[in-house]
């Protein structure tokens, strides 16, 4: 679990491909301060798992869902990637719930400034837009941000100066490629509430529970009184 606040920048040391699956080494320092094999980093919203380590990067295995899911098969070497450690319990949740699987991906399709702030829209597709709502939370390559807008093919974030700063939107720019995970908490009600009528013909006699017939009279009855 993570939260998208986004802890450093790191880059790309080497990716070395298999027939499906992919191997990734990454340069980092603060998330490697505490990190161990088998913990958890979110690169670019992708929660990995760190198979190795050395003082300055650690490398991660990519299986074919990933890769067909995300943006990381755009990545180069030297490429620059969003990277934060796994929430502990106790600490702050200062963005939203992300879980680092991500759902699709979505193009940016403009960049416009707008005072100390800079509004970018991503296009995504019909599918997922209804788990997209304004003032609602999303995840763009593992940074947590507000929904400002939604369109029928698109949506907009607003971005603050800091945000930009310490992130790869800094370098973003029209036509890039973003990875995209919607708000878990909206996913799971639109999945409840779109499968209620599957739930509610599952309730047959068969299953609904019965009310018990442990009470008094039958203690009693029985002797236990």
């Amino acid at each position: 679990m993570f939260t998208g606040l986004i802890e450093e920048t790191g880059s790309i040391l080497n990716i070395r491909p298999g027939s499906k699956s992919t191997s990734v080494s990454i340069k980092a320092s603060k998330v490697l301060e505490d990190a161990n094999i088998g913990d958890s980093i979110a690169v670019n919203g992708i929660c990995l798992t760190v198979t190795s380590k050395s003082a300055d990067n650690f490398t991660a295995d990519v299986m074919p869902e990933t890769i067909k899911r995300t943006n990381l098969h755009r990545l180069t070497k030297g490429s620059k990637v969003n990277l934060e450690r796994a929430l502990k319990l106790g600490d702050r949740l200062g963005g939203h719930m992300v879980s680092g699987h991500i759902d699709s991906t979505g193009e940016i399709i403009k960049i416009t400034p707008d005072e100390n702030a800079v509004l970018i829209e991503i296009g995504l597709s019909e599918n997922l837009l209804p788990y997209i709502i304004e003032k609602g939370s999303v995840s763009i390559d593992g940074i947590s941000l507000t929904v400002a807008s939604v369109t029928k093919r698109s949506f907009i974030v607003s971005v603050i100066p800091h945000t930009k700063k310490m992130t790869t939107l800094e370098k973003a720019m029209s036509g890039q490629m973003v990875n995209i995970e919607c708000d878990m908490i909206g996913k799971y009600i639109h999945s409840f509430v779109a499968n209620s009528n599957i739930l509610s013909s599952n309730l047959t006699e068969d299953n609904i529970e019965k009310p018990s017939k442990l009470d008094m009279g039958f203690l009693a009855s029985n002797g236990f009184l």
